[in-house]
């Protein structure tokens, strides 16, 4: 009978959700639902130097937010736990002795002072820095006076010398290295505690995990991991090491900079939906044309096979892009109700923002951008003059001026004010002077709002503003040329 897949999300507790441990519980999630397993969430709090307060219930937060939704946990329980690596102290203690007994580790005795020495020679004979085995051979009665006079210690690996450890990962295929450049590293920790080297291995196994998915960097780190699995006579899992997200060629992703967190990526106006989409994407190919993929659809097209083992560069673009096909695709009902409190950081007059929604729904990538485009509403903001100069349209203040006292006794004429009696009028206008459009409708937009971007045209700035703040703001527009011009 066929294993069951089982596939595990093993965050430390440190405070944000970086974004390449987000691709890592995706990338999980989606191999354990792809084969119809499960998906486990681990708490790995070992580092307590590192632990930040509040940190588990954001990792809880955010899972549940982009419906990585795992089926054992901490907050769940299940057939495994405890899943939090500080409540399994006993746990490490046991294996760690039964690794002693079984040949795999060995007892050290060796206090700090000696390790610093033994670090600065080899570091001042540019040798690698790795414990010289000192205490490895220790005999059994000497290892029981050292431990009956109180004297501390800690648990190590016992590494062959001789020799070579290989193992396949799916991403980068069949890794070797020689055993003789492996350090005997600390297994167990003088307080009890385990190293993350331990400790994800003994979880690993006794939680039925099959497929292991994390960072490249632990990549130099398996073949340790594999000579425990051997030690003990556990059957391996099956290895994929993504490589790093970075945010170009030579520069990683910086929490300084707001760019490396899911929250930080949420607050600049994204949506989860998108973000999720695209982090699946980065660094991963689904073949084929198509790019935009719900949850179901990732977890079809999904294949660990697909990773590039070069580090994924996180395209900003791309994501606005991706960000607004998701907008685009929503329903104008949804986008109203996700733009709203963005309006009403910067319109505090009554109008129709139905209308300002007609107008972004297909024109706007990000969330956060929808304040900077609609500020106008309340009032125009100062502008120079040279802002009516445009090449294409032909325009300069001298002709806007012109164009501006053309249009506004037409626009003061409009019984009936709807966007299209707006439309018929001023096209009407047009068409009598026998101007291109632009002619009068960019020094309109430009009275209208102050902006050379903005959600609509003239016209459409019109029907948002409504009649009396339309020629109110013509005539000042007016005003305000007539002055500069002389």
């Amino acid at each position: 009978m066929e294993k069951r897949v089982r596939t595990r999300f093993a965050p430390s507790p440190t405070g944000y959700m970086h974004i390449g441990n987000l691709r890592t519980a995706l990338y999980a999630y989606l191999i354990a639902k792809k084969h119809g397993g499960d998906f486990i969430l681990r708490i790995e709090d070992t580092d307590q130097e590192r632990y930040v307060e509040g940190a588990v219930d954001l990792i809880y937060r955010t899972l549940a937010e982009t419906g990585l939704v795992h089926d054992e946990g901490p907050d769940l329980g299940g057939d495994y736990g405890p899943y939090i690596q500080s409540e399994r102290r006993g746990i490490y203690q046991e294996y760690a002795e039964k690794l002693v007994d079984l040949g795999g580790a060995y007892y050290c005795f060796c206090d700090k002072e000696r390790l610093d020495n033994l670090r600065a020679v080899q570091e001042a004979s540019k040798m690698p820095t790795k414990y010289d085995g000192y205490c490895r051979n220790l005999s059994k009665e000497e290892i029981e006076e050292k431990k009956a006079a109180g004297i501390p210690y800690v648990i190590r690996q016992k590494m062959p010398t001789t020799g070579t450890t290989s193992f396949d990962d799916v991403i980068f295929g069949t890794i070797k290295v020689d055993n003789s450049t492996l350090d005997d590293n600390v297994l167990l920790k003088s307080d009890g505690l385990p190293t993350y080297n331990f400790a994800n291995v003994i979880d690993d196994h006794l939680m039925g995990i099959t497929h292991v998915i994390r960072g490249s960097e632990y990549l130099s780190s398996t073949p340790k991991y594999n000579l425990l699995y051997e030690s003990f006579g556990w059957e391996k899992p099956i290895y994929v090491h993504c490589p790093p997200v970075m945010k170009d060629a030579h520069t990683k992703l910086s929490k300084r900079n707001g760019d490396a967190s899911y929250e930080d990526i949420i607050a600049k106006g994204y949506l989860k939906e998108a973000v999720l989409n695209y982090i699946a994407l980065l660094g991963w190919s689904p073949g084929g044309e198509n790019e935009i993929f719900d949850m179901q659809g990732l977890i079809e097209a999904f294949d660990p096979s697909g990773i590039s083992k070069s580090p994924a560069i996180f395209d900003t673009q791309k994501l606005n892009w991706m960000n607004g096909e998701y907008i685009r695709r929503m329903s104008e009902e949804d986008f109203h109700a996700l733009a709203l409190p963005y309006y009403k950081q910067v319109i505090t007059r009554d109008v129709d923002l139905m209308k300002l929604t007609r107008l972004l729904h297909t024109r706007v990538e990000l969330l956060s951008d929808i304040p900077g485009q609609v500020d106008f509403v309340d009032s125009v903001p100062d502008y120079e003059s040279d802002l009516y100069t445009h090449k294409k349209m032909k325009t300069n203040p001298e002709n806007s001026l012109d164009s501006l006292k053309q249009v506004l006794p037409v626009l003061e004429a409009v019984g009936d004010w709807t966007m299209e009696n707006v439309h018929d009028a001023v096209f009407a206008k047009i068409q009598e002077l026998g101007v291109k459009n632009g002619l009068l409708l960019w020094p309109l937009r430009v009275a209208l709002s102050g902006k050379a971007f903005t959600p609509g045209g003239g016209i459409e700035l019109c029907d948002v503003l409504g009649k009396e703040e339309s020629i109110g703001r013509v005539k000042a527009a007016i005003a305000k040329l007539e002055a500069e011009l002389g």
